[in-house]
């Protein structure tokens, strides 16, 4: 088992609000979006909120890599995992005036879709970066499962010690 990162890179964000139709008073607009990486379980716990309309976000999560005879797992405490299929959650969802968080949708980058050379050179050297946009084709939030091409994959060389993860 060795230490590796993965860091999230997102540009495109949506903006502060998204239209959503209603059937009774015609369409509604959610305000204040904020997208985060979801803790694995635990829907609220979110690393590092970034608001709709930043230019970017970025998120770094720690996770182990183990090579095993199907190719590298990753585990992390921002790794989910349902029925042996891997990911990682973004949480859309608007805050209030209290400064809670309520989701209203996610996206899922598929870490079973990531290239298993790019997994493998990644686990090697220690860092492994998903470049990605955040707006859908319609102008909103991202979501549902996001796989190549929606999602770049590669390796990159760690410019740090390498550090034990933990709660794997």
């Amino acid at each position: 088992m060795t230490a590796l990162r993965i860091r999230i890179e997102a540009v495109d964000l949506p903006g502060p609000t998204h239209p959503v139709p209603t059937s009774r008073n015609g369409p509604e607009e959610l305000r204040d979006l904020y997208v985060a990486v979801q803790r694995r379980d635990r829907p609220g716990e979110l690393l590092d909120p970034h608001p709709g309309d930043a230019k970017s976000a970025t998120w770094t999560l720690e996770c182990t890599a183990t090579a095993t005879p199907t190719g590298t797992d990753v585990k992390g405490p921002y790794v989910q995992d349902r029925l042996g299929r891997r990911f990682v959650y973004l949480s859309w969802g608007t805050v209030d005036e209290e400064g809670v968080f309520s989701m209203f949708r996610r996206a899922k980058l598929m870490l079973d879709m990531i290239p298993v050379d790019v997994l493998a050179e990644a686990a090697g050297e220690g860092v492994l970066v998903a470049r990605l946009g955040l707006t859908d084709p319609q102008g909103g939030p991202l979501c549902a499962r996001v796989v190549p091409p929606h999602v770049t994959w590669t390796a990159e060389r760690g410019t740090y010690a390498p550090v034990v993860a933990k709660d794997a």
